[in-house]
């Protein structure tokens, strides 16, 4: 199969661990292990991934020097290139024979989109509610709960093209592993007299991952994470795994729309649009998710 994998940025960089260099290489080491079986298993793969640790690290550097920040947009060009590059580098190790590369992916929003009123997408690290509140008021962010903790939170308009898709296509014809659509990819809008521009913002991963396995013909969208798979009433007594289930048994909105939400409504698109396969669950689990033993497998028939 084509398989588009999407790891999550708090797989790639675990929650509330220190934001170090050293921790991030040791999971996305263990990350590469596990696509490297995929591809050990004869699956062609294409791997995208979060960045909402990273970005969030990079926005607040950025602060740090006033007098020269940097747009959303660059920092997810920069998370994108930064995580691209230690994941590469270990999938190159854990697959030799095999071509891997990055590539920056620009990915066209609109403008207009409402989520530029209403942010969603949390970034960085998690605090406590009261330091949430004080950062918030100085420095002009809108903050929002995250399970037990507060993040930052910023736009994610909902993509619209994956606009290097013709040249992905051309890798994997080749034979190339493609590490893409970074962070969600970098968001950009065409402007009026033409030609593109980037905007402040980061766009959902997930779902420029189901996007992207739309516009590239993949037979199943799989979306790694830290959680082993979605849960009905999640944080409540009666939270309960969902093993096999028909896409259209599925609705984003009963799911929190900065985590789970996204995932849904990228695994319900993908199925409806293509009669493919989606998976969500644990990072580790990614072969038995393929295989249809472990996390939530989203299908037309829910068999």
């Amino acid at each position: 199969m084509l398989i588009v994998a999407a790891l999550g940025g708090n797989a790639l960089l675990r929650r509330g661990e220190p934001m170090t260099g050293e921790n991030q290489r040791a999971n996305i080491r263990a990350a590469a292990a596990v696509l490297a079986q995929l591809v050990q298993a004869g699956h062609r793969l294409v791997v995208t991934h979060g960045n909402g640790p990273q970005v969030g690290l990079l926005a607040l550097q950025a602060a740090a020097t006033p007098e020269a920040p940097f747009p959303l947009d660059v920092l997810d060009a920069e998370s994108a290139g930064m995580v691209g590059y230690v994941l590469q580098q270990e999938l190159d190790n854990a697959l030799p024979g095999h071509l891997v590369t990055t590539l920056l992916t620009q990915v066209r929003v609109d403008p207009q989109d409402p989520a530029f009123r209403h942010p969603t997408k949390p970034i960085g690290p998690v605090y406590d509610r009261d330091e949430a509140s004080r950062l918030a008021a100085a420095r002009g962010w809108t903050v929002a709960p995250d399970n037990d903790r507060w993040r930052r939170v910023v736009a994610s308009p909902a993509p619209l093209e994956i606009l290097e898709a013709p040249v992905l296509k051309l890798l994997l014809a080749q034979g190339v592993i493609p590490i893409c659509v970074g962070g969600g990819g970098i968001p950009v809008v065409t402007l009026p007299q033409g030609g593109l521009t980037g905007i402040e913002a980061v766009i959902d991963k997930d779902l420029a991952s189901g996007l992207l396995a739309r516009q590239l013909g993949a037979d199943m969208l799989l979306m790694l994470t830290d959680v082993a798979a979605v849960y009905r009433d999640f944080g409540t007594p009666q939270a309960r795994p969902l093993a096999a289930v028909a896409a259209d048994a599925l609705s984003p909105a009963d799911f929190p729309a900065g985590s789970m939400g996204p995932k849904v409504r990228a695994a319900v698109d993908f199925v409806q649009a293509t009669g493919g396969r989606a998976g969500i669950g644990r990072l580790e689990d990614a072969v038995a998710i393929v295989a249809g033993t472990a996390g939530t497998l989203v299908t037309a028939s829910g068999g």
